[in-house]
């Protein structure tokens, strides 16, 4: 052979070979990312998932890539939001926003690992066997709302002992409504109050709900832990100030925007353990081996300026308590 062409061949040699070592490298792992809210609201929630992703090694566009499907409070298009995620497939379906978004991503798939959010208890729920080893291919987190409704109820009791009426607003299509109702109704009945329940599926019947509560003369008036009364975060506070009727939220973002009292637990943070759990799977953890956790501890949050101007005065003992009062 001469010089010339044993050039030429291993020039070609050097070219083909690198793009043929690309051709051979697995493709990046996709996560499916469900979610009952809108990009809009979970804007902070998905900084914290995209945290816990980084601190395994997992970057977004670099090492993963996520496909994204939001419902945008439209609870009946969870289903085929699933399924869609589900065909692409996906290596691991995070599915956030309640337990209705967990049964939708369930019902579509037996295999693909699932790491998801409640509000409430996910044993009872039936996603999983048992918090400590939850079997199966799903695993996530808790918030635990429902299990803090008497909570709740009694710090709304601390701020207004006389008050007689209690309002409870839920959302009739989240199925999660039926047992913190229940919760509630219990609470209330151990304080000696009386609960009035209004429910809201839009902007105009959250309107129509609190016309209800002056109606009824409500003293106060707890909002139920539904992903679509976060969405509507500033029109709840707007109105409850407008109706100056004492409210009580699940998340501090209320409190932040202005609305009265917050008690729940720290949802960023949350987040981040599911953007970890989604990153151990996809090194090979089995969902069914990582405990469902759930918060260790809720947060209160009380916004003073909004206290005054309702006239009201907050009692030190719950001042104390306070993790962080807003002035």
């Amino acid at each position: 052979m001469r010089r010339r062409d044993f050039g030429s061949l291993v020039c070609g040699a050097a070219i083909v070979l690198p793009r043929s070592l690309r051709a051979q490298q697995p493709a990046r792992p996709e996560i499916g990312f469900l979610s009952s809210r809108s990009a809009t609201v979970d804007a902070t929630l998905l900084t914290a998932f995209h945290k816990g992703l980084a601190g395994l090694g997992f970057v977004e566009g670099r090492d993963v890539t996520i496909a994204y499907r939001w419902a945008e409070g439209q609870y009946d298009q969870l289903p085929a939001l699933a399924a869609e995620l589900v065909a692409r497939p996906v290596a691991v379906l995070v599915s956030t926003g309640g337990t209705v978004a967990a049964r939708a991503a369930k019902a579509a798939t037996q295999s693909i690992p699932i790491v998801f959010t409640t509000a409430g208890d996910p044993v009872a729920a039936g996603l999983v066997e048992s918090l400590a080893r939850p079997g199966g291919n799903l695993t996530g987190i808790t918030a635990s709302f429902i299990e803090a409704a008497a909570k709740r109820m009694e710090l709304l009791h601390e701020l207004l002992p006389q008050a007689s009426t209690i309002g409870f607003l839920v959302n009739p299509a989240n199925p999660a409504a039926i047992s913190e109702s229940d919760e509630i109704r219990v609470a209330a009945g151990t304080l000696g109050q009386r609960i009035e329940i209004v429910s809201a599926m839009n902007a105009r019947e959250i309107e129509v709900a609190f016309d209800r509560l002056k109606a009824v003369r409500a003293d106060s008036l707890l909002v139920a832990a539904d992903p679509f009364f976060f969405a509507r975060a500033n029109q709840l506070v707007a109105v409850a100030a407008r109706q100056a009727i004492p409210t009580l939220y699940f998340r501090r973002e209320f409190a932040d925007a202005g609305g009265l009292i917050s008690y729940g637990s720290n949802f960023p943070e949350l987040f981040r353990v599911v953007g970890q759990y989604a990153g151990q799977i996809l090194r090979g953890t089995r969902p069914g081996d990582l405990p469902v956790q759930r918060p260790s501890r809720f947060k209160l949050v009380i916004n003073l300026r909004t206290a005054s101007a309702l006239g009201l005065t907050i009692p030190s003992i719950l001042t104390a308590r306070a993790d962080a009062v807003i002035e």
